[in-house]
């Protein structure tokens, strides 16, 4: 039978606080006549992860499927709310946010589907909530789970509000699956102002309310103030980067075409790198509670701190860009050791060789495999399919970045727990076509590899192994507590700073001035209507 769980809300207090809100002046804007102490706010974008070790756990045998504007960060990362509106208390510096978008989170190999909405920040409560709805069906029968303005964690608030410790709750640990998440640190939570578009360039633009001038301070308590702020936390000056733009380009675009000598459109390769990361869930597994293993590099082979991804270099092969063919094979190899018991090892797993092919957008990623002492050459690890079929060069050099990998059933022997068409890691692809090309700084590192989102992937450790680096330790834990770094709790007010608006985050808010009455203020701490 369905569980439901709701948050009850105080009218008598809900009551006390519009009240007080609403008696509360606007201080510093020069008004003649005293006004409530909220303000609306709009535009807001939501970032957090929720926790780590929850991701690598759900991406083992799942996923997140965000929906109506919410998004995931590459390399199963944080996740991101938009359209937040809400009010600003300029009395105790605080804010209440209410953000659209939804995410599902769901595992039927685990036997759950958990459905967030409704997400919302309370600076003043020093909290972070949600609607959620569980559908469990672990032990055969579906069991539901729902709750309204779920409290999933506290945030220790900041007057920039970015980066913020959370910690999470009993409640999250009930939804997500795990009691010992309660009390555990979560993913840094952070709430910015969506950056407005930049007004053109124009004469017309030199009015006070959408250009901002050297004179803006002479103005500020007269004038509205988001467009200072947004200048001081925008890209420089149009005009300004437009001039310096215009005098560098042509000359260093002339001086270019004058030296370069193209190279032809098919021949061998010189040089290059491949970044990939195989799958970041994998990577976490391994350095992870449960198989307690490392990852080592070898071979010329590099990894990206916080268990990134892998860059495999000194490409070889051929190239030809008017067919749009390339072959490419790289050095380096990597191995994956973990679930150690009297000095064997259940997995130990080594790709070395990488091949990766490409002809009109799609191809394949193959590797030499050694597991357990078994190997096999030239296993396809992986089908690619590029963003395009174009293989054209610049200075020499092709580059070819965020490659879809797709696990392919060969690929899925090798690593056991996947099944074949699951996503992979991203690939990064760049090849030199002469002696003389510059290769991208660090060669690539995995589009969809790496850190990704908020949050770290496990931390390093262990002891470096002789022709290689190694990470390990005890990193991030899959399914479990994740990191053990502890997070302040609570919440509360923004630090002022001598101005009645929290940080360059809510400055957009500061030339808003509509009186609100006590009514209004009540209406706006409600609960924002379902669509």
């Amino acid at each position: 039978m369905p569980v439901r769980r709701r948050r009850s809300t105080t009218l008598a207090a809900a009551v006390a606080t519009a009240a007080a809100l609403g008696a509360t002046a606007l201080a510093g804007l020069g008004a003649t006549t005293a006004s409530a102490a909220e303000r609306p706010l709009t535009g807001y974008e939501l970032t957090w992860g929720i926790k780590q070790s929850y991701r690598t756990y759900v991406g083992m045998f799942g996923g997140f499927t965000p929906s109506g504007g919410a998004s995931q960060a590459a390399g199963n990362g944080a996740f991101t709310f938009v359209d937040g509106t809400g009010t600003y208390d300029g009395s105790g510096h605080t804010v209440d946010l209410a953000f659209k978008g939804g995410l599902v989170s769901k595992s039927a190999a685990h036997g759950f589907e958990i459905t967030f909405s409704d997400v919302r920040f309370d600076s003043k409560a020093g909290e972070v909530t949600a609607d959620l709805k569980k559908v469990d069906t672990s032990q055969g029968a579906p069991r539901i789970t729902e709750g309204d303005d779920v409290p999933l964690a506290t945030v220790a608030v900041t007057r920039e509000m970015t980066g913020m410790a959370t910690t999470l709750t009993a409640e999250a640990g009930e939804y997500l699956g795990s009691a010992s998440y309660a009390g555990a640190a979560g993913d840094p939570l952070t709430v910015v102002k969506k950056a407005a578009p930049e007004p053109s360039p124009t004469p017309t633009t030199s009015a006070p309310t959408t250009e901002p001038s050297p004179t803006a301070s002479q103005t500020q308590t007269t004038e509205p103030q988001p467009s200072a702020t947004q200048s001081s936390t925008a890209a420089p000056s149009p005009t300004a980067t437009t001039g310096t733009s215009a005098s560098a380009s042509p000359s260093a675009s002339a001086s270019a075409t004058a030296t370069a000598t193209p190279a032809p459109a098919q021949g061998a390769i010189a040089d290059g790198t491949l970044g990939w990361g195989v799958k970041e869930s994998f990577r976490a597994y391994v350095v992870g509670d449960i198989a307690k293993g490392r990852v080592t590099v070898s071979g010329g082979a590099t990894q990206a701190g916080g268990n990134g991804a892998f860059t495999f270099t000194d490409a070889t092969g051929t190239y030809d860009t008017d067919a749009g063919t390339l072959t490419a094979s790289f050095r380096g190899a990597v191995n994956f050791r973990g679930h150690e018991s009297n000095g064997a090892y259940g997995l130990d797993l080594t790709l070395s060789n990488l091949k990766a092919t490409l002809d009109g957008g799609t191809g394949e990623l193959t590797a030499d495999v050694d597991s357990l002492g078994t190997r096999t050459e030239d296993v396809v690890l992986a089908d690619l399919t590029a963003r395009s079929a174009d293989l054209s060069a610049r200075d020499d050099v092709i580059t070819v970045d965020g490659v879809a990998a797709t696990l392919t059933g060969a690929g899925a022997k090798v690593f056991g727990n996947y099944p074949a068409g699951t996503a992979l890691d991203g690939v990064d692809l760049s090849v030199a076509l002469s002696e003389d090309a510059q290769l991208p700084d660090g060669g690539g590192t995995g589009t969809s590899g790496g850190s990704g989102g908020t949050g770290t992937s496990g931390g390093t450790g262990g002891a470096a192994t002789t022709g290689g680096s190694t990470v390990g330790g005890t990193g991030s834990t899959v399914g479990g507590a994740g990191s053990t770094t502890g997070g302040l709790t609570g919440g509360g007010s923004l630090a002022s700073t001598g101005s009645d608006l929290p940080g360059p985050a809510l400055g957009a808010a500061a030339g808003v001035a509509v009186a609100l009455g006590a009514g209004a203020v009540f209406a706006a701490r409600k609960r924002r209507p379902r669509a």
